[in-house]
């Protein structure tokens, strides 16, 4: 189980960061892009459901939030592998 976590939490990460890119890249045009509204796209499924709540807080945060929701899922799979190594070191 905690290698399947590790995978996941390895394949999650990668993901994240590349999407996190794509969404930095769009936004302020880095390296001569035009601006995309729809850059943050890619977001939106890693963070979910955490970015459905994002509409509670003011308008001008809601880029930065919705960058930062597949974050808390990333803390959830890294703290459920953090449990299952320890809880496989303690049956040993």
């Amino acid at each position: 189980m905690a290698r399947a976590l590790r995978m996941a939490l390895i394949a999650f990460g990668m993901l994240y960061v590349f999407a996190l890119a794509i969404f930095l890249i769009g936004t302020f045009g880095l390296f001569g892009q035009e601006r995309d509204p729809l850059s943050g796209v890619f977001l939106i499924p890693l963070g979910l459901p955490w970015n459905r709540f994002i509409d509670v807080f003011p308008e001008a945060l809601w880029p930065w939030l919705a960058a930062g929701a597949p974050a808390v899922n990333l803390l959830i799979l890294l703290v459920l592998y953090t449990y299952a190594g320890r809880s496989r070191s303690a049956a040993r």
